[in-house]
């Protein structure tokens, strides 16, 4: 693993400026712009997490500045130690090491080339786990501030202790391998139901795939792929095909559809049908058939799941509506009250009033960073076949690979796939079923029936002169 460091960033200057003793931000901020990978390892912030942040070097910095012609930040290095994790905040003690004060830069770009971040991030209060050569930064912090050289190189070392510092692994809970659809049952079977719960599934044809919408997906550096443009993609969309979403009453409903046809959304797919989730566990390129594939398994408390019209379901799905920086305005944090009568939730809840014209303005801060299951419309074939239903991610949600308070996650590790498929077939399990569209059928037609390709010793002729194809 590359050399770690934290990332803290507050949007208020007065968070960083003069002596900084404590830092703290909401939770839903911790690990934003952190590779997926940390971040999974990091999220339960137990205390092995928790003392694998304490050894990282730690640059704590105010958002960028415009001032004229150039850009700035406050700048801190130093360490955190004693750590603590409640369930809405996260606080911890700052020690300064170097104070950089406020460093300018010639633009945003040479900014951002200090740390590595997208263009989002130097907007964005967050704490984040990022990987590069912290040694590297401060030569180049030593640069824009000459007078400080000599004691960056003096007080340089990066880390408690030597050694990298690795984070601590993952906490996935596997139930087992299977190589056949009778290994798959016998394990599903022998993991006892829980009262009260409903079971759901999902497929994923690797293992180290993440359980994430693909709006919530991020590069191998933490920067996100799409999230900042939600609002972008998902009006686009509506421009482009309005005559589409007529029929939808509701922005779940249109989101839905979004994810019918393949545009990243906050909707995580998943099915009441065991063997759906096994056929897309094993479905992948030939040459793909050799990695594990891995089933999900979700033991979801009903008294949770809840309906394409619920009042939670709304607040949660009208979040799309919000531009990036709409959603930066966001605090959790606050009470009821409070977090009403702010700007931001007057336009969520102007967006919720546009489908729901009875909607009280009373937003519950707790149900937006919430994880919802809810039953859709079957408004498609594909989601009458699939037996779908969907996970739902509020505002900064993150869900974690042992599931959360309602949401209980195990996992069956998936081997043989061609062997797989071939019994799935054989019950009817297959594209044409699970996809049930001409095309996906035509598809699989065709594979199903092509003549096996004839071994040849001499050139084909083409018939009339033509050329051979």
């Amino acid at each position: 693993m590359a050399e770690s460091f934290n990332y803290i960033s507050f949007g208020n200057w007065e968070n960083v400026e003069g002596n900084v003793d404590v830092v703290a931000m909401g939770r839903g901020r911790m690990f934003e712009y952190t590779p997926s990978d940390t971040e999974k390892r990091l999220e339960s912030l137990d205390s092995t997490a928790i003392a694998f942040l304490e050894k990282l070097p730690t640059f704590l910095c105010s958002e960028i500045k415009s001032s004229g012609d150039t850009v700035s930040m406050l700048i801190k290095y130093g360490r955190v130690s004693n750590i603590d994790s409640g369930r809405k905040e996260v606080s911890a003690a700052f020690e300064t090491v170097i104070d950089f004060g406020e460093v300018d830069f010639e633009d945003i770009n040479a900014a951002r080339a200090m740390f590595g971040t997208d263009k989002f991030q130097l907007y964005r209060t967050h704490w984040a786990v990022r990987q590069g050569d912290v040694r590297d930064i401060l030569d180049r912090l030593a640069e824009a501030k000459p007078g400080l050289g000599q004691g960056i190189a003096a007080k340089a070392a990066p880390a408690v202790g030597d050694g990298e510092v690795q984070p601590p692994p993952r906490d996935k809970k596997i139930i087992g391998d299977a190589d056949s659809v009778e290994r798959f049952l016998e394990l599903l079977y022998s993991s006892p139901a829980k009262a009260g719960t409903d079971p759901f599934f999902r497929g994923h044809s690797d293992a180290r795939y993440e359980l994430t919408p693909s709006l919530l997906r991020k590069w191998e550096n933490g920067d996100w792929q799409f999230m900042p443009n939600e609002d972008r993609l998902c009006k686009e969309l509506l421009i482009a095909h309005h005559d589409e979403f007529q029929g939808d009453d509701y922005c779940f409903d249109r989101l839905v559809r979004m994810q019918h046809y393949g545009l990243p959304t906050r909707l995580l797919d998943i099915s009441g049908n065991p063997l759906v989730a096994l056929f897309f566990a094993c479905s992948c390129r030939p040459d793909q058939l050799g990695i594990d594939g891995e089933v999900i398994v979700f033991r979801i408390a009903s008294n949770v799941i809840k309906y394409y019209d619920s009042d939670t379901v709304s607040c949660l799905s009208n979040l799309s509506n919000l531009t990036y920086v709409q959603k930066n305005d966001i605090d959790l944090s606050l009470d009821q009250d409070a977090f009403n009568a702010t700007d931001v939730a007057g336009k969520l809840l102007h967006h919720i009033k546009s489908e729901k014209g009875f909607f009280e303005g009373r937003i519950i801060p707790d149900d937006l960073r919430s994880i919802i299951c809810v039953k859709a419309k079957r408004t498609n074939t594909r989601i009458k076949s699939q037996s779908g239903a969907f996970l739902l991610f509020g505002h900064e949600a993150a869900l974690p690979d042992a599931g959360e308070e309602g949401i209980e996650i195990s996992r069956v590790t998936i081997k043989n796939k061609a062997h797989i498929l071939n019994q799935l077939d054989r019950i009817n399990i297959n594209a044409t079923t699970v996809y049930p569209s001409i095309d996906q059928t035509a598809v699989h037609l065709r594979d199903q029936h092509q003549s096996p390709n004839p071994v040849r010793t001499e050139p084909r002729t083409a018939p009339n002169n033509l050329p051979a194809v």
